[in-house]
Parts: C-alpha cells; sequence; structure tokens
C-alpha cells in the first residue's frame, strides 16, 4: 500500500508537506503542490479518509434524516439536499425515521458514533425535542426542515403552511364547495398545526362554518390499515362535497377509500392536498394541489447547515426561511 513517505521520497519533500497537501493546510508553493499532486495521481494513493479526519477535526460527511422517503416531496427534497453537499465536498449520508420516534432515536445514535459534521433533519415531531437536545450536547449543527419543535433555537426551512391551507380552501369556497372536511397530519407536528389553523381561518373569512366532526386527524406516513378513516368517513352524514388533506399521502389514502365506496372523483366528491406528486405528475395531471418547493427545501437547508459549520465562530444568529407554496389548479375540484 502506497503511503506519504513514498510519495515524499518520489516528490523529494517531507512527509509533513506531503500531510500538508492532503489536508489543504499549511503554506505551500502552488509548485510544491502541484508535483505532490502529480506523483499522488502516479502512484494511485487512496488518502486514509479516518486519519485524515482526526487531524481535521473533520470527516466531511454530513446525515440526512427524513421521515417518509416514499413521499414525493421528500424524495425531491433529498435531491436537493445531495446536490448542495456535493457541490460542497461533503458527501451525504441518508436515514428514514417513517414518523417513528423510536425509529429516529436509533439514527441519532448512529449520527453521534460516526462523528458526522452536521444534521439535515425533518423531525418526527415536537416529541423529537430530546433527540434534538443530544445532538446540541455533543456539539453537532443541525438545521430543521419542514417542522418546528417547541423549545429548539436553530435554522431552519420552512414552508408556509398556514398560507398554503388557505388557498385551498379559497379554492374550493370559489367553485361553490360549503361542507369542506380535512384529513390531516398529528397536532404534535407543527407543519399540521398550521395547516389546520389555516383551514379554520380560510372557512370563517368565506362565511363557512367550522365542525370538528369533519376533520380527521393521523399520521402523515403511509399505513396498510384504513379502517379508522374509513370509520370516520362511515360516520359523516351528509359527505362533504370537498376534501383538504394535508399532504400527497393522505390525499391517495383518502381517494383509495372514495373510490371504495364508488365514488368519482370530482364528479361525486372533490379533492385537495398539500405537496405536489413529483416530476411524474406531469404525465397525467390531476390533483389540485398546494405545491411546496421540495428541491429548495434540500438545497438551501443543506447550504444553511454547511454556512453554519464552516463559520462557527462568525454564524452570526439563528436563520428562519418560510418557503411559499404554489396553488396548482387542476382536476380534482369540481364546480358546484
Amino acid at each position: 500500500m502506497v503511503t506519504i513517505y513514498d510519495i515524499a521520497e518520489k516528490a523529494n519533500v517531507s512527509a509533513m508537506t506531503v500531510s500538508r497537501v492532503i489536508n489543504n493546510t499549511g503554506r505551500i508553493s502552488e509548485k510544491t503542490r502541484a508535483r505532490v499532486k502529480k506523483v499522488m495521481e502516479e502512484l494511485n494513493y487512496v488518502p486514509n479518509q479516518m486519519a485524515r479526519s482526526l487531524v481535521l477535526q473533520q470527516t466531511r460527511s454530513l446525515f440526512l434524516l427524513i421521515t417518509d422517503i416514499t413521499n414525493p416531496f421528500y424524495t425531491t427534497l433529498s435531491r436537493g439536499a445531495e446536490d448542495a453537499a456535493t457541490k460542497n465536498g461533503y458527501r451525504l449520508l441518508f436515514g428514514n425515521s417513517d414518523e417513528s420516534l423510536e425509529k429516529e432515536a436509533d439514527y441519532i445514535n448512529t449520527i453521534l458514533t460516526t462523528r458526522v459534521d452536521g444534521v439535515l433533519i425533518a423531525p418526527a415531531g415536537d416529541p423529537s425535542l430530546p433527540h434534538l437536545e443530544s445532538l446540541q450536547r455533543h456539539n453537532i449543527p443541525f438545521v430543521l426542515l419542514d417542522r418546528e419543535v417547541p423549545g429548539v433555537e436553530c435554522d431552519i426551512v420552512l414552508g408556509d403552511s398556514k398560507e398554503g391551507a388557505r388557498q385551498l380552501v379559497n379554492h374550493l369556497a370559489k367553485q361553490g364547495h360549503h361542507r369542506i372536511a380535512m384529513v390531516n397530519g398529528s397536532d404534535t407536528i407543527s407543519s399540521a398545526r398550521l395547516r389546520l389553523e389555516g383551514y379554520k381561518e380560510a372557512l370563517i373569512l368565506n362565511g363557512l362554518t367550522y365542525d370538528e366532526s369533519i376533520v380527521f386527524e393521523t399520521s402523515y406516513g403511509p399505513r396498510t390499515d384504513l379502517s379508522e378513516m374509513e370509520a370516520w368517513l362511515d360516520s359523516l352524514d351528509p359527505l362533504p362535497t370537498a376534501v383538504v388533506a394535508g399532504n400527497n399521502v393522505l390525499a391517495i389514502e383518502a381517494i383509495r377509500l372514495l373510490r371504495k365506496r364508488n365514488m368519482r372523483i370530482p364528479e361525486d366528491i372533490s379533492i385537495v392536498c398539500f405537496d405536489d406528486f413529483g416530476p411524474y405528475s406531469e404525465v397525467d395531471p390531476f390533483m389540485t394541489v398546494a405545491a411546496q418547493q421540495a428541491y429548495q427545501f434540500g438545497y438551501l437547508g443543506m447550504q444553511m447547515l454547511i454556512d453554519r459549520i464552516q463559520n462557527k465562530e462568525e454564524a452570526g444568529p439563528w436563520k428562519k426561511i418560510v418557503l411559499p407554496a404554489e396553488l396548482i389548479i387542476r382536476r380534482s375540484v369540481s364546480t358546484l
């Protein structure tokens, strides 16, 4: 195996000079740096990343922890995060919590043991507080995505959940819908709380009455057992003329149940949701959505994290970016 001493001998420099070239530290002339790099290429030298990390106190590795990789929103977000990490010379490790606090805790332990330089995380919800505090105790920088956690001060990238919900309800009301139901995520998740607030505000602004019996709260993640949602639908009399889904996964599950009842969309019932369905939604554009800027969530969040890592002493106050949602009108809403 080629060592730095082999390179030093062939390049006629000291081993310390070779180490400085590898780690990009110290003052070395460009001529010497070029000569050392040329010898490294000739000898097919591969740096020992573990040893290099110990010298620099950096692994050049970052971790992205999201809640549902099957959701096109997070798939696109992940691509944005990876692009930003690669552009800045970092490797990106990945985890998927499935909205589970237990899985999230396991990933946090993995993050601590792998000594990554920072974490970009969409937390499972408010109960994620101890996991984030653990990162803080170990001085691991992190940026939150999509969800705030009370009691945590940090950089964060959010969507305008309240305004997006208002846009969806306003659109339905303009099409003549008065009985508008909502299928939403858990109230332990900040984005779900804001979407419910926006839903309520839009109903009032459109002269409609809020009825908690036509609001169903569940998990944002996918599931195989839809019996609780089905029982809720069966309890509604009369059925709503429209449904607002808190995200695209919930919209798909609601559609599955409605079709099971032989209900057509939008002829029998209209449906709208948060988040688009990824690049393939253009093949058969159907769902009216409040589309969030998923790629920008990941890219900007990762850039904020890298800035925080590289400027620890001069990073300044915590930053909060709120990205607007765009109402995209398609064919899933009928006019009454």
